[in-house]
């Protein structure tokens, strides 16, 4: 069995960025707990905290695997998948 690392299995998806419009929008104000589980539990890193004391969101990153949601209260973020033709495109497994 050949095992290939969650690293090389990344680099075979296509990312194809929507520059003008970012799926991801984390709400104003957001408190500390809420920043640091985004920042925590994301597996692809999208979140960080920006100098401000906020949250950054580098969206281009996003797996769209839903961690973020499942682990932040309702209104910390908006969120929704992509527009057509732009996202992650998985291909392999």
């Amino acid at each position: 069995m050949n095992i290939v690392s969650t690293t090389d299995l990344l680099a075979r998806n296509r990312f194809v960025t929507d520059e003008e419009e970012s799926h991801i929008r984390v709400a104003p104000g957001c408190d500390r707990l809420a920043a640091e589980l985004l920042v925590a539990c994301c597996p692809a890193g999208v979140y960080t905290f920006a100098p401000d004391g906020g949250v950054a969101v580098e969206y281009a990153a996003c797996l769209e695997c839903g961690t973020c949601l499942a682990i932040s209260e309702p209104g910390t973020l908006e969120w929704h998948y992509p527009r057509g033709g732009f996202g992650v495109q998985f291909r392999d497994g």
